[in-house]
């Protein structure tokens, strides 16, 4: 069986190694992006298996455009979709993926910083472990 692929988008490269290390420790194969634009690039040419993605990168709302993007494209919509930001802390904003889906269509949606513990429990949630 192969290892399952998980991209990481987000311009923060410290935040990209501590969920490289975690996943890869985990069994995960990990491929990273530091902008919406190669994110979306690498989603396609490499179909992951799910995708970590940071909110704020070159634009403020960055990682929501790269998410519609993902969720129009034929090859890349039914791909797990875990968003991650700072913002909500701050804005007070909270996800139901029952009532925010077509505002924001991810799967799951965290707060940074993240413990290892719960991004794996994410990852397992939201990633089925058979192919």
């Amino acid at each position: 069986m192969s290892k399952r692929t998980i991209l990481v988008v987000d311009d923060d490269i410290d935040l990209v190694e501590i969920i490289r290390v975690t996943l890869e420790h985990a069994g995960y194969e990990v491929i990273d992006a530091q902008t919406g634009a190669r994110g979306l690039d690498l989603a396609r040419e490499r179909s992951p298996d799910m995708i970590i993605l940071d909110v704020m990168m070159g634009e403020v709302d960055e990682g929501f455009q790269v998410a519609y993007q993902l969720r129009q494209g034929d090859d890349t919509r039914d791909i797990p979709i875990v968003m991650l930001t700072a913002v909500a802390d701050q804005t007070g904003f909270k996800f139901d993926p029952d009532k925010d889906s077509d505002f924001l269509p991810v799967n799951e949606f965290l707060e940074k910083p993240i413990s290892p513990r719960q991004l794996l429990d994410v990852v397992r949630k939201n990633l089925p472990t058979t192919i």
